[in-house]
This record gives structure tokens, sequence and C-alpha cells, in this order.
């Protein structure tokens, strides 16, 4: 059985109510429509927001946050969040309230109802961290607090040399210092250190290439590549640009790291998405090579495109776009939307068997996801990154961020990615999509809401509507700013929902 969180209510109207949780997820708790748990929005319930407090839920952790509710959430107790009572809404949003763990039998109250926190985290063998069946717990208890499965401990009974019975200890996959306490009470599996992640990236990038150059099985992805340069880096991981020295082909090497310990279940899950995303073959998609994993690192091989990415053209072009140019960047990146949202995905696994989907949603489309190949009078747009993120965080490697950024980027997602950012279907990436147009044709900084008033991004999210893109730039002609904002809008649904639909009216348009 997987890692799960429970909340159980045990006090309140809805008493008795359980919520499970199994997978990597967030939910707003309030009293509106779209959140899961809902509270009844009834007189005795006024007490409760509509949008009270986030939970982002990554089993067997799960963490809350208020989001400014005028009274608060309690844990345990314990006020965590809300706002002062001489505060409005609007001023209590702009405050961002801490995050807090939860964990087994905590409280959360929210106006007269108690929920109850359940966590359940698998038994993990002590050799090879695959989980236990609960079935066999106890056959495979080997000392207190300790199991071994019975294929490992067949092994250990038949080796040559006896080594003593031990608590697996936990050490980083880089540099072999005891990670114990920093991995997690219930977490095993491959680790790299906070340390190692900070400062050690371009050590490890020329670790792995010359490990594939080595002939190493798991990094023959990376055999004959040189390392070139590094192109780019952020929270979890860099970009590089490396050489076939063979073929002379230059690609971009990308490297993940996981924020949390990798079991062998969330690797294989990760890896076997990233084979569906090599059969994306379309001239306005990034094309996806190779990946791999080793030495508790995830990576790629990807297409290389020299003329880098849209938030970078617009710095080039003093901030914004020329209209004509940021509509041809759009209608393009449409067309590659259009294709990977319907096209039929087949790929083999490493054991034999086939993994099959029809369409991929991107969830992450920003002008840094947008690329550029070829001359300046005929650019070649493609989308990058084409489901890694959303996979990446569905496998709960990014650990819990979707407090932060993880969920997609705030500025260019639409309400429906945070209310149900699990199950984000095709129509949040047009909407993305139409942010960054607006983006390139307003300016360096300048979205469809207003994200610098200091409220919580994810509340602004769900809060504001898109404003009409005319009153950030009146040079927009009237027929196109009418297309734009249709596009924009999210509630209660989205305006175009398909990325074929919002092709047809912006060519109407210009």
């Amino acid at each position: 059985m997987p890692a799960k969180v429970t909340l159980t209510v045990t006090e309140g109207k809805l008493t008795g109510q359980n919520y499970e949780f199994a997978e990597r997820t967030s939910c707003i708790m309030g009293r509106a429509d779209e959140c899961s748990p809902q509270l009844p929005n009834d007189q005795e319930h006024k007490i409760i927001s509509r949008h009270h407090c986030l939970l982002d839920i990554n089993p067997p952790d799960i963490r809350v946050r208020d989001f400014g509710s005028l009274n608060g959430t309690f844990v345990n107790g314990r006020k965590i969040g809300g706002r002062e009572k001489n505060q409005t809404p609007e001023e209590g949003a702009k405050v961002n309230f801490p995050e807090y763990d939860l964990k087994e039998g905590d409280k959360i109250r929210l106006g007269r109802t108690v929920f109850q926190v359940g966590v359940f985290a698998p038994v993990l063998c002590n050799e090879c961290s695959r989980e236990i069946d609960e079935k066999k717990k106890e056959n495979c208890r080997r000392a207190p607090n300790l199991f071994v499965c019975d294929a490992c401990w067949k092994q250990l009974k038949a080796a040559k040399e006896k080594k003593p019975l031990a608590p697996r200890k936990h050490v980083c996959a880089r540099c072999g210092k005891d990670v114990s306490k920093e991995i997690g009470k219930n977490r095993q599996g491959d680790y790299i250190c906070l340390s190692c992640k900070k400062s050690e990236l371009n050590a490890l990038v020329k670790a792995l290439l010359h490990g594939g150059n080595q002939g190493r099985q798991e990094l023959r992805g990376l055999a004959d590549y040189a390392l070139t340069r590094e192109i780019g880096r952020g929270g979890m991981g860099g970009v590089y640009l490396a050489r076939n020295t063979k073929t002379e082909q230059i690609v971009a090497l990308k490297l993940l790291l996981p924020q949390v310990a990798v079991k062998p279940e969330l690797k294989e899950y990760f890896l076997r998405e990233t084979e569906l995303m090599k059969s994306l073959n379309h001239p306005h998609i990034v094309r996806f090579f190779e990946s791999g994993y080793a030495d508790g690192v995830f990576f790629f091989t990807l297409e290389y495109c020299d003329r880098g990415s849209i938030d970078k053209l617009m710095e080039q072009r003093g901030g914004r776009l020329s209209i004509d140019e940021a509509c041809s960047i759009t209608l393009q990146a449409l067309d590659g939307l259009e294709y990977a949202h319907n096209v039929e995905v087949r790929a083999k696994l490493a054991d034999g068997k086939y993994v099959e989907k029809k369409g991929l949603v991107h969830r992450d489309i920003k002008p840094g996801n947008i690329f550029l190949a070829g001359s300046e009078n005929s650019w070649t747009v493609k989308i990058g990154d084409f489901g890694l993120a959303k996979a990446f965080d569905a496998a709960g490697l990014s650990g819990q961020t979707l407090t932060g950024t993880i969920g997609g980027t705030p500025c260019f997602v639409p309400r429906q990615q945070v209310v149900n950012f699990k199950h984000a279907k095709p129509e949040v990436d047009v909407w993305a999509v139409a942010a960054c147009l607006y983006n390139m044709v307003c300016g360096t900084g300048v979205f469809p809401r207003d994200f610098s008033r200091g409220e919580d991004v994810w509340r602004a999210v769900l809060s504001q509507d898109a404003a009409p893109i005319r009153e950030r730039n009146p040079d927009i002609p009237k027929k196109l700013a009418a297309v734009i904002d249709k596009a924009l809008v999210d509630r209660p649904v989205i305006g175009f929902k398909s990325a074929a639909a919002f092709k047809r009216a912006l060519e109407g348009a210009l």
C-alpha cells in the first residue's frame, strides 16, 4: 500500500467524513464551490473564508498555509494565520503567512470544523528500499523497527561474508555525508544533500559525462558527449550545452535534482513518462532525445535552440515585442500545442512493455519555456520541457512546492490549474499561451493579473480576473484585444477550449 494522508472530520456539521490522498496533490479548503474539502456555504460557516487555506500534500508529507482569512486557521489550538480584525480581506491577502508541516494526529480547525490528520507510511526494505506488503510486514521484521524483504533476506543469508544487521544509514549520493535527519523520517531512497545541490552542480554534470564516456550502463545516453558550457540554472537543476564528439551534434543537457529521496517506483514512473515525451515529433516542439537516472540525478538530452527563449528576446527588444512579432510567435506555439494535446504517443519501456497515452499537457508554459531557432527573419518557435514539470511533480519528486511555483508559474496560470492542478486539461496551456502573448505585447513585468500588490500569488490567481489588455497597452487594436481578453477568461470556464480555436480567432483578428 502506498503512502497516504487522511483528513477525518471530528467536529462540526461534517463529522465522520473522511478524505484520503494517496498521490501528490494540493487542495484549497473553504466555502467556495471549487474547494475540496468544501465547507458548507451557510450561516453557521460564514466565519470560514471562501478560500480559507491551502494544503500541499506529497504523501506521507502534508503542509498547510492560511490565505489571510478573517478568523485564521488553527493547528492543535494554535493560530497559524489570519488577518488582523482591522484589516480588509485585500490587506490580509497581501501577507504571506508561513507554511506549517503537519504530522499524524494533528488537528486543523476552521471555524467550528476540525480535521484530524492521519499519515500512513509503508514499511520499506532496509536493503533495497522497496515497499513491503502490509500482510508480509511481520514476517519481514528482522529486528526491532528493521525490515528486510524476503528476496534481500535470502541474499544476505547466502552471502559468504555475513554483515551485521543494522538500520541502513542514509548518505548523500554525491558526498557521502549522513543525511538521515535531512531526508525525512518516512522516506528512503537515493538523495543528494542540500549542500551538494547548491554547490556541486558543475562537478556533478562533469562526473555524469565522464561516467557515460567510461561505459557506465545507466549513463549510456551520455556516451560520447563533451561539456561545452552552462546555459542556465534553476532551483531544481541546470542546463548545459554539450557536443557529441562523434557526430558533432549539439544538444541541451538538462539535469533535474529531486527534492525528496528517490524510491525505485518513483524513478520508474518518471522515466516511463519521459519515454512518452520522446514520441513528440513536431516542428514547434523541442525534440526530446535521451533520458536517464544515475547518482540521484535525472538527466535529459534535448534539441538545442540557438536563439534562446522568448523572455531573452524581450530583453533584447527593450522589454516588449511588436504586435506582429508576438502574434507570429503565438500562432506557431499554438500549432505545437494542438499537436501535443491530440497526438497518440506510444513508447517501449526497458522491460519490453509498451505504454500509450492520447494527448499531453504541458502545464508550465511561459516565455522562458518557448524557444527560438533559425534566423531572425524566419524564426521557428519551439515549446520546450513539454510535460516534464507535470511528470516530475506528479511523481512527488519536486517535494512540497506548489505553494512556491511548481504548479506552473503563477503569472501564466489560470484558476482551473490551481483548483485542480493534478488533472489539468489542455485548455490550461491555451490560457497560458494567451498570457504569454499579453506579456510579450505589454512588456516585461506586465501580466494579466496584478501581482504587484503583495498578495499571495495563488490567492491572486483565484480571486482576480485578467485585466483587459487595452488597460495595459491602449495601442492594441480593439479586434485583437477582444480575442486576447476572451482567451484569458477563466471564470467560470476558460474562453478557448483548444489551441486550434484560439488560433482561428487570433488569425481572424489580424
